[in-house]
């Protein structure tokens, strides 16, 4: 499903769509390149250091061949430049089946100010409420104030503050969890 949105820049076309089952053409690669520009502008969602690019390539791979998650690719160009993915419970949680946790979400440094990562949130909030889920949870190290602001902006509540969240290069960094009621999301969002 490909989800397009107005330009920021009249020559620069970006777009965010789900990726299913396999990479096509130069795919992977791209998106191992933007999350290792991630990684190193701070943002790696997990990852303090790039890894070696075929644990990256091995860590995408195996996103494709888990049922309950669901990838979604930002492009600039045609150009993979990030990612964010939708994580359901396993099946045999049914007490919290109607809910989904929102990760890995980032755009490369290079492909910032054109508007992708509230592309790539709003479609995968869409994607959630047509798959029947009712709340998207996430969580984010406090020091990524454009992502907190940006998930203030599309109505997530922050619910709690975890005070030891990570730890980079030393230094404890709080974090903040956040949840939006998907309710009143209408089924098309202007991006």
């Amino acid at each position: 499903m490909l989800y397009s949105g107005a330009m920021a820049d009249l020559s620069a076309e970006p777009s965010v769509e789900e990726l299913r089952e396999k990479f096509r053409s130069a795919d992977l690669n791209d998106l191992c390149d933007a999350t290792e520009a991630a990684i190193e502008e701070g943002g790696g969602f997990g990852w303090v250091d790039v890894p070696q690019r075929d644990v990256l390539e091995r860590y995408w791979k195996g996103v494709l061949v888990v049922p309950e998650r669901f990838l979604f690719v930002a492009r600039l160009d045609g150009v993979v430049c990030g990612s964010a993915q939708l994580i359901r419970p396993p099946r045999n949680n049914e007490a919290q089946g109607h809910s989904a946790q929102l990760t890995t979400s980032f755009i490369a440094p290079w492909a910032r100010g054109h508007g992708l990562a509230r592309m790539l949130t709003l479609a995968l909030l869409r994607c959630a409420k047509s798959e029947g889920i009712k709340t998207v949870n996430l969580d984010v190290r406090e020091t990524q104030t454009a992502a907190i602001n940006l998930y203030r902006s599309l109505s997530f509540i922050e619910f709690g503050r975890h005070p030891h969240y990570a730890e980079v290069k030393g230094q404890i960094i709080s974090g903040l969890y956040f949840t939006r009621d998907l309710e009143d999301l209408p089924t098309e969002t202007a991006s």
